[in-house]
């Protein structure tokens, strides 16, 4: 948890006089008459408008992300890909009547999900992909995160209990079930695989941005860590001809790791370990690790011995790589603090951490070099790069 100040340090004077500023605002934009005031007033009549329609976007956001989500579903992307379609071929491709189809398109449409195309038939329209489905289109891992997204909505039907730990258990904490498993190297195979399948398409946006910032060059072998079914792994091969290739994660993610490998022709670069990182030392030899998306996955108890771990494994001038959405990313705190926040807790294990954060667990770790790296979109990953 995130504290400001340590329990019963008393506020600064900095602190005492942003608190006074923001009681001050606060209760003037609380005011009705002030709203009402603002919004007539031709200097601020931009600012009120913007902000009431932040306000209602903060209350319709569910119902923008279902409609999302049916989009998805019925594969509506896919089906318009190629050239728009009349209302009656969309309605008989996605089983929908005439009247069901309209109002999906007519409210895909207004968050520029789908466009309309032609304005002669009013009763039987064309649509075509809109920029934003255009995009989500040629994101794969995306589409198969927002198909995913059905069991974190059905684990946020009541946040309270959510938050209040009354929820019970959660569809999230059944589908990573290493996140809660007392013994999770003892999974079996098809408790890993559709997470690992998940993971997998949603890697390699996450790789490219990490390889921008961080190409591993100068480096000759590379143990990921919790590097699930090996797509880091081999994002890196692609770019360093010459490092040699670790991967460790549960041993049946790593076996789907080893015929990855197989598959793709780097069997003679690549080593796979299966074993449980919260138990036992690190396979060494490596002189720089990577932790892709692992560490806001598992609470302080997890994460501050396997970064003691991950130091043992290191030789001296070693590197470690940290690259995962954080708190506080600059343009992404929402994405971290509250996407990343809340699924974490319906999850039932980790929670997002700032740059400050981990640069404070590493250093008690035996980590005496530390530093941000930036990337090109931090609400997908953010980078820390500790020798």
């Amino acid at each position: 948890m995130r504290r400001p100040h340590p329990i019963g340090a008393r506020p600064t004077l900095g602190e005492k006089l942003r608190n006074i500023v923001a009681e001050h605002r606060n209760a003037l934009i609380s005011n009705a008459s002030f709203q009402e005031f603002a919004a007539w007033f031709p200097l601020t009549r931009f600012v009120a408008r913007r902000r009431a329609q932040r306000a209602f976007d903060l209350c319709a956001g569910f119902v923008y992300s279902q409609i999302l989500q049916a989009c998805v579903e019925l594969e509506l992307f896919e089906r318009l890909r190629g050239s728009p379609l009349r209302l009656s071929e969309i309605a008989a491709q996605t089983g929908l009547s005439l009247e069901a189809a309209e109002r999906l398109l007519s409210a895909a449409a207004s968050l520029d999900l789908v466009e309309r195309r032609s304005s002669q038939s009013v009763e039987n329209p064309r649509f075509g992909l809109g920029q934003q489905g255009a995009a989500f289109l040629g994101n794969p891992g995306a589409m198969a995160m927002i198909a995913h997204h059905k069991l974190f909505y059905a684990d946020l039907l009541d946040p309270v209990a959510l938050l209040r730990g009354e929820a019970g258990e959660t569809h999230l904490s059944r589908y990573w079930a290493y996140a809660t498993a007392g013994a999770p190297a003892g999974l079996e195979p098809g408790k890993v695989a559709d997470y690992s399948t998940l993971m997998a398409s949603s890697q390699p946006l996450v790789s490219a941005d990490i390889l921008h910032a961080y190409p591993f060059t100068g480096h000759h072998r590379l143990l990921d860590i919790g590097g699930g079914d090996g797509a880091f792994l081999q994002s890196v091969a692609r770019v360093n001809a010459d490092i040699r290739l670790m991967l460790f994660d549960l041993p049946p993610v790593a076996t789907r790791a080893g015929e990855r490998f197989a598959d793709s022709g780097l069997a003679g670069r690549a080593e796979w370990f299966g074993g449980d990182f919260k138990e036992g030392p690190l396979p060494p030899g490596a002189d720089v690790i990577s932790l892709i998306r692992v560490l806001h996955d598992h609470d302080d108890a997890v994460v501050r011995p396997l970064l003691r771990r991950v130091r043992d494994a290191l030789p001296p001038g070693g590197t470690l790589v940290i690259g995962e959405p954080m708190a506080d990313a600059p343009g992404a705190r929402a994405m971290g603090d509250a996407y990343f926040g809340f699924y974490l807790l319906a999850m039932g294990s980790g929670r997002p951490r700032s740059v400050g954060e981990l640069a404070a667990m590493l250093r008690e770790a035996g980590f005496n070099e530390v530093r941000a790296v930036p990337t090109r979109r931090p609400m997908l990953t953010s980078l820390i790069v500790a020798k």
